[in-house]
Protein backbone atom coordinates (compact mmCIF):
# COMPACT_ATOMS: atom_id res chain seq x y z
CA UNK A 1 0.00 0.00 0.00
CA UNK A 2 1.03 3.17 -0.58
CA UNK A 3 0.64 5.92 1.59
CA UNK A 4 -1.33 7.99 -0.90
CA UNK A 5 -3.80 5.67 -0.20
CA UNK A 6 -4.77 6.54 3.19
CA UNK A 7 -6.94 9.23 4.81
CA UNK A 8 -4.52 12.19 5.98
CA UNK A 9 -5.40 11.07 9.60
CA UNK A 10 -4.11 7.32 8.82
CA UNK A 11 -1.51 8.68 6.10
CA UNK A 12 -0.02 10.89 9.56
CA UNK A 13 -0.08 7.80 11.72
CA UNK A 14 1.72 5.24 8.82
CA UNK A 15 4.42 7.82 8.79
CA UNK A 16 4.61 8.57 12.28
CA UNK A 17 5.12 4.55 12.73
CA UNK A 18 7.67 4.65 9.94
CA UNK A 19 9.83 7.31 11.21
CA UNK A 20 9.65 5.96 14.81
CA UNK A 21 10.67 2.30 13.66
CA UNK A 22 14.24 4.26 11.92
CA UNK A 23 14.33 6.39 15.21
CA UNK A 24 14.53 9.54 13.52
CA UNK A 25 13.50 12.84 14.61
CA UNK A 26 9.61 13.21 15.54
CA UNK A 27 9.16 16.64 13.57
CA UNK A 28 10.38 14.37 10.38
CA UNK A 29 6.35 12.94 10.17
CA UNK A 30 5.19 16.84 9.67
CA UNK A 31 8.36 17.45 7.17
CA UNK A 32 6.84 14.54 5.32
CA UNK A 33 3.32 14.87 5.40
CA UNK A 34 2.81 17.87 3.01
CA UNK A 35 4.61 16.48 0.04
CA UNK A 36 1.20 13.77 -0.46
CA UNK A 37 -1.13 16.60 -0.84
CA UNK A 38 -0.89 19.86 0.72
CA UNK A 39 2.00 20.50 -1.77
CA UNK A 40 2.65 17.53 -3.64
CA UNK A 41 5.87 15.82 -4.86
CA UNK A 42 6.52 13.89 -8.16
CA UNK A 43 8.96 12.02 -6.68
CA UNK A 44 11.03 11.83 -2.82
CA UNK A 45 13.72 13.85 -4.54
CA UNK A 46 11.39 16.92 -5.24
CA UNK A 47 11.23 17.11 -1.32
CA UNK A 48 13.72 19.85 -1.37
CA UNK A 49 14.06 19.75 2.41
CA UNK A 50 14.40 16.39 3.13
CA UNK A 51 18.40 15.47 3.54
CA UNK A 52 19.29 13.05 0.52
CA UNK A 53 19.27 9.91 2.90
CA UNK A 54 16.05 10.26 4.05
CA UNK A 55 14.35 10.71 0.48
CA UNK A 56 16.32 8.05 -0.70
CA UNK A 57 14.90 5.35 2.09
CA UNK A 58 11.50 7.25 1.63
CA UNK A 59 11.73 6.39 -2.38
CA UNK A 60 13.02 2.55 -1.17
CA UNK A 61 9.83 2.56 1.01
CA UNK A 62 7.23 4.80 0.26
CA UNK A 63 7.21 5.20 -3.35
CA UNK A 64 4.63 7.96 -4.60
CA UNK A 65 2.76 6.47 -7.79
CA UNK A 66 1.81 8.32 -10.76
CA UNK A 67 -0.43 7.71 -13.55
CA UNK A 68 0.81 8.23 -17.22
CA UNK A 69 -0.83 10.86 -19.55
CA UNK A 70 -1.53 8.92 -22.61
CA UNK A 71 -3.49 11.61 -24.06
CA UNK A 72 -4.80 15.28 -23.55
CA UNK A 73 -7.08 17.10 -25.75
CA UNK A 74 -8.10 21.22 -25.09
CA UNK A 75 -11.13 22.95 -26.58
CA UNK A 76 -11.63 26.14 -27.72
CA UNK A 77 -13.74 27.05 -24.86
CA UNK A 78 -10.74 26.12 -22.45
CA UNK A 79 -12.07 22.62 -21.73
CA UNK A 80 -9.13 20.26 -21.23
CA UNK A 81 -9.45 16.54 -21.54
CA UNK A 82 -7.03 13.73 -19.92
CA UNK A 83 -6.63 10.38 -20.21
CA UNK A 84 -4.52 8.43 -17.49
CA UNK A 85 -2.75 5.27 -17.44
CA UNK A 86 -2.52 3.41 -14.54
CA UNK A 87 0.48 1.22 -13.75
CA UNK A 88 -1.31 -2.05 -14.31
CA UNK A 89 -2.80 -0.78 -18.17
CA UNK A 90 -6.10 0.53 -16.56
CA UNK A 91 -7.18 3.85 -18.23
CA UNK A 92 -9.64 6.78 -16.93
CA UNK A 93 -10.58 10.11 -18.25
CA UNK A 94 -10.67 13.60 -16.28
CA UNK A 95 -12.45 16.83 -17.74
CA UNK A 96 -10.93 20.07 -16.59
CA UNK A 97 -13.46 22.96 -17.00
CA UNK A 98 -12.19 26.53 -16.86
CA UNK A 99 -15.52 29.04 -16.39
CA UNK A 100 -14.93 32.49 -14.67
CA UNK A 101 -13.64 32.20 -11.31
CA UNK A 102 -14.60 28.09 -11.12
CA UNK A 103 -12.20 25.86 -11.96
CA UNK A 104 -13.65 22.72 -11.87
CA UNK A 105 -12.05 19.39 -12.58
CA UNK A 106 -14.32 16.42 -13.23
CA UNK A 107 -12.44 12.86 -11.51
CA UNK A 108 -13.44 9.08 -12.66
CA UNK A 109 -14.05 6.27 -10.23
CA UNK A 110 -13.91 3.31 -11.99
CA UNK A 111 -12.19 2.08 -15.26
CA UNK A 112 -15.64 1.44 -17.22
CA UNK A 113 -19.12 1.04 -15.65
CA UNK A 114 -21.21 -2.59 -14.56
CA UNK A 115 -24.45 -0.14 -15.21
CA UNK A 116 -25.13 0.00 -18.80
CA UNK A 117 -26.95 3.57 -19.32
CA UNK A 118 -27.49 3.23 -22.79
CA UNK A 119 -26.69 6.89 -23.52
CA UNK A 120 -23.13 6.99 -22.25
CA UNK A 121 -19.45 5.90 -23.89
CA UNK A 122 -18.85 4.35 -20.59
CA UNK A 123 -21.86 2.79 -19.76
CA UNK A 124 -21.01 1.00 -23.46
CA UNK A 125 -17.63 0.11 -22.80
CA UNK A 126 -18.55 -2.44 -19.38
CA UNK A 127 -16.76 -2.60 -15.96
CA UNK A 128 -12.87 -3.05 -15.79
CA UNK A 129 -12.09 -2.21 -11.98
CA UNK A 130 -12.74 0.33 -9.20
CA UNK A 131 -10.10 2.70 -8.67
CA UNK A 132 -8.27 2.66 -5.55
CA UNK A 133 -8.13 5.75 -3.30
CA UNK A 134 -4.55 7.11 -4.30
CA UNK A 135 -5.56 6.54 -8.53
CA UNK A 136 -8.96 8.65 -7.92
CA UNK A 137 -6.78 11.43 -6.18
CA UNK A 138 -4.12 11.36 -8.66
CA UNK A 139 -6.46 12.66 -11.23
CA UNK A 140 -6.07 16.05 -9.03
CA UNK A 141 -2.64 15.70 -7.78
CA UNK A 142 -1.09 15.60 -11.34
CA UNK A 143 -2.99 18.89 -12.25
CA UNK A 144 -1.33 20.27 -8.60
CA UNK A 145 2.30 19.24 -10.22
CA UNK A 146 1.47 20.73 -13.54
CA UNK A 147 2.15 24.47 -13.69
CA UNK A 148 0.33 24.92 -16.92
CA UNK A 149 -3.01 24.46 -14.48
CA UNK A 150 -4.76 26.53 -11.92
CA UNK A 151 -5.75 24.36 -9.17
CA UNK A 152 -8.88 23.04 -9.04
CA UNK A 153 -11.78 25.16 -7.26
CA UNK A 154 -14.62 22.04 -7.46
CA UNK A 155 -14.51 18.77 -7.91
CA UNK A 156 -17.09 16.53 -9.29
CA UNK A 157 -17.66 12.66 -9.79
CA UNK A 158 -18.95 12.52 -12.85
CA UNK A 159 -16.18 10.85 -14.82
CA UNK A 160 -15.91 7.06 -15.45
CA UNK A 161 -17.46 4.66 -13.31
CA UNK A 162 -20.15 5.01 -10.97
CA UNK A 163 -19.08 6.35 -7.09
CA UNK A 164 -21.19 4.86 -5.23
CA UNK A 165 -20.35 1.33 -6.66
CA UNK A 166 -16.90 2.12 -5.52
CA UNK A 167 -17.91 3.25 -1.99
CA UNK A 168 -14.91 2.55 -0.06
CA UNK A 169 -12.26 4.31 -1.94
CA UNK A 170 -14.62 7.10 -2.70
CA UNK A 171 -15.18 7.56 0.93
CA UNK A 172 -11.47 7.76 1.78
CA UNK A 173 -10.88 9.84 -1.64
CA UNK A 174 -13.71 12.14 -0.41
CA UNK A 175 -11.25 12.72 2.92
CA UNK A 176 -8.29 13.43 0.96
CA UNK A 177 -10.04 15.42 -0.93
CA UNK A 178 -11.53 17.65 1.72
CA UNK A 179 -8.97 16.94 4.84
CA UNK A 180 -6.61 20.65 5.70
CA UNK A 181 -3.99 18.15 5.26
CA UNK A 182 -5.11 16.48 2.36
CA UNK A 183 -5.83 19.21 -0.42
CA UNK A 184 -8.32 21.11 1.69
CA UNK A 185 -11.04 21.60 -0.62
CA UNK A 186 -14.51 22.55 0.82
CA UNK A 187 -17.12 19.64 0.80
CA UNK A 188 -19.18 22.53 -0.80
CA UNK A 189 -17.06 22.24 -3.53
CA UNK A 190 -17.18 18.56 -3.91
CA UNK A 191 -20.13 16.80 -5.86
CA UNK A 192 -20.61 13.10 -6.26
CA UNK A 193 -23.13 12.07 -8.98
CA UNK A 194 -24.90 9.10 -9.05
CA UNK A 195 -27.37 6.72 -10.75
CA UNK A 196 -29.16 5.94 -7.33
CA UNK A 197 -27.28 3.50 -5.41
CA UNK A 198 -29.24 3.64 -2.12
CA UNK A 199 -26.93 1.61 0.34
CA UNK A 200 -24.23 4.24 -1.31
CA UNK A 201 -26.28 7.37 -1.02
CA UNK A 202 -27.44 6.04 2.95
CA UNK A 203 -23.29 6.36 3.18
CA UNK A 204 -22.71 9.56 1.83
CA UNK A 205 -25.61 11.36 4.10
CA UNK A 206 -24.60 9.53 7.62
CA UNK A 207 -20.81 11.56 6.72
CA UNK A 208 -20.61 14.79 8.31
CA UNK A 209 -19.45 17.00 5.83
CA UNK A 210 -21.49 18.76 3.59
CA UNK A 211 -20.81 17.30 0.25
CA UNK A 212 -22.70 17.36 -3.12
CA UNK A 213 -25.04 14.76 -4.76
CA UNK A 214 -26.23 14.98 -8.01
CA UNK A 215 -28.63 12.34 -8.83
CA UNK A 216 -28.60 11.25 -12.96
CA UNK A 217 -32.28 11.02 -13.67
CA UNK A 218 -32.54 11.59 -17.34
CA UNK A 219 -36.43 10.75 -17.26
CA UNK A 220 -39.31 10.85 -14.74
CA UNK A 221 -40.58 7.92 -15.42
CA UNK A 222 -39.87 4.69 -14.44
CA UNK A 223 -40.46 2.46 -16.85
CA UNK A 224 -38.51 4.84 -19.45
CA UNK A 225 -35.85 5.37 -17.13
CA UNK A 226 -35.33 1.95 -16.95
CA UNK A 227 -35.37 1.35 -20.95
CA UNK A 228 -32.04 3.48 -20.73
CA UNK A 229 -30.82 3.03 -17.19
CA UNK A 230 -30.94 -0.42 -16.56
CA UNK A 231 -30.52 0.46 -12.27
CA UNK A 232 -33.40 1.96 -12.22
CA UNK A 233 -35.15 -1.70 -12.21
CA UNK A 234 -33.24 -2.42 -8.30
CA UNK A 235 -33.64 0.81 -7.36
CA UNK A 236 -36.48 2.83 -8.59
CA UNK A 237 -37.79 6.63 -8.53
CA UNK A 238 -39.37 6.58 -5.39
CA UNK A 239 -36.92 4.07 -3.25
CA UNK A 240 -34.27 7.21 -4.27
CA UNK A 241 -35.83 10.11 -3.19
CA UNK A 242 -36.68 8.64 0.10
CA UNK A 243 -33.54 7.74 0.43
CA UNK A 244 -32.21 11.54 -0.84
CA UNK A 245 -34.24 12.90 1.77
CA UNK A 246 -31.30 12.03 4.01
CA UNK A 247 -29.04 14.91 2.69
CA UNK A 248 -29.13 18.09 4.54
CA UNK A 249 -27.72 20.12 1.04
CA UNK A 250 -29.58 20.26 -1.62
CA UNK A 251 -29.90 17.64 -3.83
CA UNK A 252 -29.48 18.24 -7.94
CA UNK A 253 -30.89 16.42 -10.75
CA UNK A 254 -29.09 16.07 -13.78
CA UNK A 255 -31.02 15.47 -17.01
CA UNK A 256 -29.55 14.76 -20.44
CA UNK A 257 -31.98 15.66 -23.30
CA UNK A 258 -32.32 13.47 -25.56
CA UNK A 259 -34.51 14.23 -28.51
CA UNK A 260 -37.87 12.33 -28.57
CA UNK A 261 -36.98 10.33 -25.83
CA UNK A 262 -37.22 12.52 -23.02
CA UNK A 263 -38.14 16.03 -23.92
CA UNK A 264 -41.85 15.75 -23.82
CA UNK A 265 -43.94 18.71 -21.82
CA UNK A 266 -45.07 15.54 -20.09
CA UNK A 267 -41.54 14.77 -19.31
CA UNK A 268 -40.99 18.36 -17.69
CA UNK A 269 -44.19 18.23 -15.83
CA UNK A 270 -43.51 15.49 -14.23
CA UNK A 271 -39.85 16.48 -13.42
CA UNK A 272 -40.42 19.23 -11.54
CA UNK A 273 -43.22 17.51 -9.79
CA UNK A 274 -40.34 15.68 -8.60
CA UNK A 275 -38.07 18.20 -7.68
CA UNK A 276 -39.96 20.35 -5.91
CA UNK A 277 -40.83 16.84 -3.75
CA UNK A 278 -37.26 17.55 -2.99
CA UNK A 279 -36.58 20.75 -3.45
CA UNK A 280 -34.00 20.17 -5.33
CA UNK A 281 -32.50 21.97 -8.20
CA UNK A 282 -32.68 20.48 -12.07
CA UNK A 283 -29.28 20.71 -14.26
CA UNK A 284 -30.36 20.27 -17.63
CA UNK A 285 -27.53 19.44 -20.40
CA UNK A 286 -28.20 18.60 -24.24
CA UNK A 287 -27.04 14.89 -24.89
CA UNK A 288 -23.36 15.24 -25.88
CA UNK A 289 -22.59 14.41 -29.83
CA UNK A 290 -19.79 12.34 -29.16
CA UNK A 291 -21.31 9.68 -26.57
CA UNK A 292 -23.94 7.85 -27.49
CA UNK A 293 -23.84 6.88 -31.72
CA UNK A 294 -28.17 6.48 -32.61
CA UNK A 295 -29.16 9.03 -29.94
CA UNK A 296 -29.89 13.18 -30.76
CA UNK A 297 -29.24 16.04 -28.99
CA UNK A 298 -32.72 18.13 -27.57
CA UNK A 299 -32.38 21.23 -30.32
CA UNK A 300 -31.40 24.41 -28.57
CA UNK A 301 -35.12 26.01 -29.15
CA UNK A 302 -36.70 22.90 -27.66
CA UNK A 303 -34.22 22.84 -24.73
CA UNK A 304 -34.90 26.37 -23.73
CA UNK A 305 -38.64 25.89 -24.28
CA UNK A 306 -38.42 22.47 -22.01
CA UNK A 307 -36.42 24.60 -18.96
CA UNK A 308 -38.99 27.22 -19.52
CA UNK A 309 -41.70 24.66 -18.60
CA UNK A 310 -39.87 22.96 -15.82
CA UNK A 311 -39.73 26.49 -14.33
CA UNK A 312 -43.35 27.19 -14.86
CA UNK A 313 -44.49 24.11 -13.29
CA UNK A 314 -42.49 25.25 -10.38
CA UNK A 315 -39.16 23.87 -9.87
CA UNK A 316 -35.72 25.59 -10.17
CA UNK A 317 -33.87 25.10 -13.57
CA UNK A 318 -30.68 25.72 -14.80
CA UNK A 319 -29.62 24.89 -18.62
CA UNK A 320 -26.03 24.01 -18.85
CA UNK A 321 -24.10 24.09 -22.18
CA UNK A 322 -22.14 21.38 -23.23
CA UNK A 323 -18.19 21.89 -22.94
CA UNK A 324 -15.66 20.61 -25.46
CA UNK A 325 -17.61 19.83 -28.58
CA UNK A 326 -14.41 19.73 -30.65
CA UNK A 327 -12.66 17.00 -28.50
CA UNK A 328 -13.20 14.38 -27.32
CA UNK A 329 -15.11 15.29 -23.85
CA UNK A 330 -18.53 12.60 -24.05
CA UNK A 331 -17.52 10.22 -20.50
CA UNK A 332 -15.85 7.51 -22.22
CA UNK A 333 -15.13 9.22 -25.31
CA UNK A 334 -11.51 9.73 -25.63
CA UNK A 335 -10.77 6.37 -23.85
CA UNK A 336 -12.79 4.65 -26.44
CA UNK A 337 -11.09 6.60 -29.16
CA UNK A 338 -7.46 5.97 -28.11
CA UNK A 339 -8.26 2.33 -27.73
CA UNK A 340 -10.03 1.90 -31.28
CA UNK A 341 -7.76 0.29 -34.08
CA UNK A 342 -6.33 2.78 -36.61
CA UNK A 343 -8.09 1.16 -39.22
CA UNK A 344 -11.67 1.66 -37.14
Amino acid sequence: MTWLDLAPDEARLAIGHWVGTRELPAYRTRQILPYLWQRPAADWSAASDLPRSLSGALTADAALPRPARVAQQASHDGTVKFLWRFPDGAHVESVFIPDDRRRTLCISSQAGCAFGCTFCATGRMGFGRNLAPWEIVAQVRELLLDAAFDRPSNIVFMGMGEPLHNWPAVHTALSILNHPEGLGIAARHVTVSTVGLVPGLLALARRPEQFGVAWSLHSPFSERRAEMMPVERKYPIPVVVDALRAFRRRVTFEYVLIAGWNDRPEDARELARLAQELAAHVNLLPLHPGGAPGLTPTAPARVASFAAEVGAAGANVTVRRSRGLDIAAACGQLRVEAEAPADS
